[in-house]
């Protein structure tokens, strides 16, 4: 049952290690230090707008869980932080509550919970018929279509037809007067996709790269045969990589997910163009330990993004979008065989 499969996500990535073993690519990123930063720590503002809402923080806790009954209570706590600290949160899949009315709770908890905050719902591409249903069901600020083929192919009872996928977004986009978001799962988006979720409707790119929570990873776990999942545990495009290809190749805003840690990380993710970035993990775990950590967890962030922000001059987050970086390593050689050219970001005026 699918809310089984629920539970099991939930103790696998509470208990197990379920990361990749290859990284985002942001180390290979350097904001450039200024001696001379000319703002005031006191007075930055890491203010955004987002879907039409003013957010104290580009973040966002991605999409978790739901549609099991132990989800209730992490999203009560998840949507209880958010609405404090007011950032936002996107659900797991909203399949499982709109096919067993009985698991509705599990997610209509979040809009309970934080009423002003900006909500993402969730539903995966195979079954995008479902989204007018997850909209209403949260009255959702946007709706993420979350592509998983990965997963997929990994978990036991997975999906392997991926055949329509795109006319079905097509068809969600025309007829969905609320933003649409293409959201990965770990893999990372790639240029030519991105091209394609860009012509078909889609308003924002999620790009979750490579580098964070590996779903090859967790179905591995699942599996009775653990082989295929351990060959693709570190399957994808880097999270640095995917971001930076998806903001020169398209004109969509991009929230840049897949392992980002720190607020250091974001800095970095939006000094390349994203307009959010978001984190899971991290807050999953301290989701069982109740709201209040987690809003810790949003403060700490909040900090470590006012000190980047400092310390290369930054007193908004339009300034930090301009600011200078230096794309070395892997990454640099990546970006140049895709004919990306990273020297740009170091010539900023």
């Amino acid at each position: 049952m699918i809310s089984d499969r629920k539970l099991e996500h939930l103790e696998i990535c509470k208990n197990y290690d379920v990361e990749h073993h290859e990284t985002t690519g942001f180390e290979d990123i350097s904001l450039i230090h200024r001696s001379l930063p000319e703002v005031d720590y006191d007075k930055i503002d890491t203010t955004v707008k987002f879907l039409d809402k003013k957010m104290e923080s580009p973040l966002i806790i991605s999409a978790i869980t739901g549609g099991h009954p132990e989800s209730t209570k992490i999203n009560e706590k998840l949507a209880l932080a958010v609405e404090n600290t007011n950032i936002a949160m996107g659900v797991g899949s909203q399949r499982a509550g709109i096919t067993n009315p009985e698991l509705k709770d599990t997610f209509t908890v979040v809009r309970d919970n934080a009423p002003h905050a900006v909500i993402i719902g969730n539903i995966g591409a195979p079954q995008v018929e479902y989204a007018p249903d997850a909209i209403a069901m949260l009255d959702t600020d946007a709706i993420a279509i979350h592509l998983n083929p990965l997963q997929e192919i990994i978990q036991p009872e997975g999906d392997r037809n991926a055949v329509g996928y795109i006319e079905n977004i097509k068809k969600i986009c025309e007829t969905t007067d609320i933003p649409i978001i293409a959201k990965e799962t770990g893999a990372g988006i790639s240029i030519d996709d991105a091209k394609i979720l860009e012509k078909i409707g889609i308003d924002i790119i999620d790009v979750e790269g490579v580098g964070g929570t590996s779903w090859a990873a967790v179905e591995t776990y699942r599996a009775d045969n653990s082989s295929l999942g351990n060959l693709f545990w570190d399957w994808g495009i880097s999270t640095a990589v995917s971001t930076i290809g998806v903001l020169e190749s398209t004109n969509l805003p991009v929230i840049s997910s897949g392992g980002i840690r720190n607020g250091l990380e974001a800095a970095k993710a939006i000094a390349l163009g994203a307009s959010c970035v978001g984190m899971a993990l991290p807050f999953l775990k301290h989701a069982y330990l109740g709201h209040t950590f987690i809003e810790e967890k949003i403060e700490q962030f909040t900090r470590e993004l006012k000190t980047a922000m400092f310390l290369v001059g930054a007193q908004n987050i339009e300034e930090l979008q301009e600011k200078k970086l230096v794309i070395t390593g892997k990454t640099r050689e990546i970006l140049n065989e895709m004919n990306i050219d990273t020297k740009k970001y170091a010539r900023r005026i």
